[in-house]
């Protein structure tokens, strides 16, 4: 209750009759009347004072009711007034969602990007806008067919795009399913609460091919001459608005295709198939930020030949050399031509045939060429090089809208048909010292042949046939005098072979024609005298090489030298010397004094003095047979007064091998309280330190009692005793 005033009402929709309040009549004021938008439910009742509303309001037809109260007095004059009254109608969720078609029809087109919407729904709700009543949220409750685990398509909650998920980007294929249908839902109240009023409709979608799909492969006739650039093809996203771009496989200097904004492929020039014959590029589709709307396109051109090159000779001038028993119908060789035009086609497909031949005697039709293969060959009989050592043809070489001349020259080739003869048939004996060098000529022979000079048929050459079973003697042929001549391939010996008695045939690198054979004439045999010489003695082994290890026995064998004298006299050993590395005379074998005896020798001689020498070799192998000590090349000290903790880096050494005493092992032994006094530390393989363990030290000198172990093979252990002195240093820190 309350006086009368304007006032202000907030009511929700709905609810029934109800009282919102009582103003109080102030005398003279005995009535109250209202009148304005009352939607014949909204009264006052004139005397009590009370304001009803005698019914539901609703939001979604009025929003806002706006009345004026006036009190009265008994004649019916006005005494306050009027006043507003205004009644807002609050809004509950008295609405579903209502779809704006009762079913909805689409088309996505295959391999379409996920995420890209193809189709929208959309619902309204006659709630308030402003509140959550008309929030809507959309969701896909079923999908049928259903293949996959995951859905083939999502939509967006709030604004009702329909698209490919990623799996159905990725399976869509209209081939396999062109039809769904989706049960699309949409929720008030933003589907948050369990309460939201639901609607759903049916969505069909239809899967079509994509539009987006690459040319079959691209064929361009070369050398057009047609204005460029020139229309070859044409793409199409399945998006609209794209931008369409080239992107290059291979790297060339500049890529003779463009493509339009609306995704039409141009050549921009003649293109040249034997400077190349197949182009590859990719065509790409970018949406306005860049990013790639479709997959790649692979693109194939095919440059397609014309007939623009014609017949090239292999060769300026072909040589064809024929032997003069070659008989009718044989083949001689082969006329090689080319074509630039595109293999095995009809524009590169040559044809040969003869033009011309001089001489024409004693024919002019000697030779026939076949007409697809070049091939040359003899007509009806051999050729003679006495009628004419060569024939000059020209062969014309066509393709069909071109022609080439080549030039062939055909040489008559003597035949091998008569053998090389010897002008002695023996050659005597020839005398020889055992010690003639190797390499020396000892008798020059010679054959003719009467074939043609400088050919296979009348080249010599001489081999030693019978008498000379270990290659003892070579025989060398001047290829321009076809001499031959004799030379000592290995050493002679009279005590193993005194005499040889050689044969010796003269050939051809040619084969002889069919009927002819080498005889006796091609034959000579020789005599070979060999004189002894009183050769010195002569070893086993042209040296002698062995190991040991340097801990062997005395007496022990260590190497077995053995020498004989070629003439089977009796020999002695004169002399031995035995140096080290660097030419020292060794007088004991310690591996840590001498590592190898080089540079020694063992000489022996004959009866009649004569002397041999041959080196020795002995490697000697190391023992770890040395203890480990302290190098001592500067003194161990610490300056007095100490602190404790200083340190200095002590070293050990071996004398042994350095296989043996690669690492080594320091310790103090535990006597004279080194333990308590001194800490040693390992630095590296062969240094470590020694460290003062407190400051509580006398000046004067300390033994320090270390154990050494050099890890070797046996590994040996050595207690050395480190003269350390704490004293009072100079300025050059070192003791006074």
């Amino acid at each position: 209750t309350g006086p009368l005033k304007d006032m202000d009402f907030s009511v929700q929709e709905g609810g029934g009759p109800r009282i919102l309040h009582q103003f109080k009549l102030e005398p003279p004021a005995v009535s109250l009347r209202t009148s304005g938008e009352k939607a014949g439910i909204i009264d006052i009742e004139p005397r009590t004072g009370i304001l009803y509303i005698n019914g539901s309001l609703d939001w979604e037809t009025k929003q806002v009711h706006k009345l004026q109260v006036e009190s009265l007095d008994e004649s019916g004059k006005r005494v306050k007034g009027p006043y507003a009254v205004t009644i807002y109608v609050e809004d509950i969720n008295d609405n579903p969602p209502e779809f704006n078609q009762t079913k909805y029809y689409g088309v996505v087109r295959q391999n379409s990007r996920p995420g890209k919407p193809f189709m929208y729904v959309h619902a309204t709700d006659r709630d308030d806008p402003t509140t959550l009543h008309a929030q809507l949220s959309y969701s896909i409750l079923h999908h049928f067919p259903n293949p996959y685990e995951e859905m083939l398509f999502q939509i967006d909650n709030a604004t009702g795009a329909i698209s490919p998920s990623r799996k159905g980007s990725h399976y869509l294929d209209p081939q396999k399913q062109d039809n769904f249908i989706l049960v699309v839902s949409v929720k008030d109240m933003a589907g948050t609460t369990m309460n939201a009023f639901t609607s759903s409709v049916d969505v069909s979608i239809t899967v079509k091919e994509s539009l987006w799909k690459a040319p079959p492969i691209i064929h361009i006739k070369e050398n057009s001459t047609q204005v460029h650039p020139v229309n070859i093809s044409k793409v199409q996203s399945n998006e609209p608005g794209v931008i369409y771009a080239i992107f290059e496989k291979e790297k060339l200097p500049r890529l003779p295709f463009s493509i339009s904004e609306n995704g039409d492929i141009y050549v921009t020039q003649p293109l040249d198939r034997e400077e190349k014959d197949t182009y590859t590029f990719y065509v790409v589709s970018k949406d306005n930020t860049g990013e790639l709307v479709d997959k790649p396109l692979q693109i194939h051109i095919i440059v397609d030949d014309i007939n623009d090159n014609p017949p090239v000779c292999q060769q300026d001038l072909t040589v064809i050399e024929v032997q003069e028993n070659e008989q009718g119908g044989s083949n001689i060789g082969t006329v090689f031509a080319t074509d630039m035009d595109e293999k095995d086609s009809l524009n590169s497909r040559l044809h040969f045939q003869i033009q011309s031949q001089e001489p024409e005697f004693p024919s002019n039709n000697l030779f026939y060429i076949q007409q697809d293969t070049g091939t040359l060959q003899l007509t009806g009989r051999s050729l003679s090089k006495r009628e004419s050592a060569k024939y000059f043809l020209k062969v014309l070489v066509t393709d069909p809208q071109f022609e080439t001349i080549c030039n062939v020259e055909v040489h008559v080739i003597d035949i091998n048909d008569q053998i090389p003869i010897f002008k002695n048939s023996d050659y005597g004996t020839v005398t020889l010292a055992e010690d003639i060098p190797i390499g020396s000529v000892i008798l020059e022979i010679e054959a003719t042949d009467g074939d043609e000079p400088a050919t296979g048929s009348s080249l010599i050459i001489y081999q030693v046939k019978e008498g000379d079973p270990n290659n003892t003697f070579t025989i060398e042929t001047d290829s321009e005098t076809n001499r031959g001549f004799i030379r000592i391939n290995k050493a002679l010996d009279f005590e193993t072979m005194p005499v040889y008695n050689l044969v010796i045939n003269a050939t051809n690198p040619e084969p002889l024609v069919e009927g002819v054979e080498y005889n006796t004439s091609s034959l000579t045999t020789l005599k070979v005298s060999v004189t002894n010489v009183d050769e010195p003695p002569a070893f086993r082994k042209p040296f002698y090489k062995t190991e040991v290890s340097e801990d062997i026995p005395v007496n022990t064998l260590v190497m077995t030298v053995e020498a004989y004298d070629p003439e089977g006299d009796s020999i002695r050993v004169s002399k031995m010397v035995l140096k080290d590395m660097q030419g020292k005379y060794a007088q004991y074998l310690a591996c840590e004094k001498i590592l190898f005896l080089q540079n020694s020798y063992l000489l022996v001689e004959d009866n009649a003095a004569q002397k041999s020498r041959v080196f020795l070799t002995l490697h000697l192998h190391d023992v770890n047979d040395n203890y480990p000590q302290i190098a001592t090349d500067y003194p161990t000290f610490f300056c007095y007064p100490v602190s404790g903790g200083e340190r200095t880096l002590i070293q050990a050494t071996d004398a042994d091998e350095q296989l043996f005493y690669s690492k080594f092992t320091f310790s103090l032994a535990d006597e004279m309280n080194a333990r308590n006094n001194w800490e040693i530390s390992k630095f590296n393989a062969t240094h470590a330190y020694l460290s003062l363990k407190h400051a509580n030290f006398e000046e004067k000198v300390y033994d320090v009692p270390i154990i050494l172990n050099d890890n070797g093979k046996p590994p040996l252990e050595n207690k050395v005793n480190l003269k350390v002195n704490i004293c009072k240093c100079s300025s050059e820190n070192s003791c006074f």
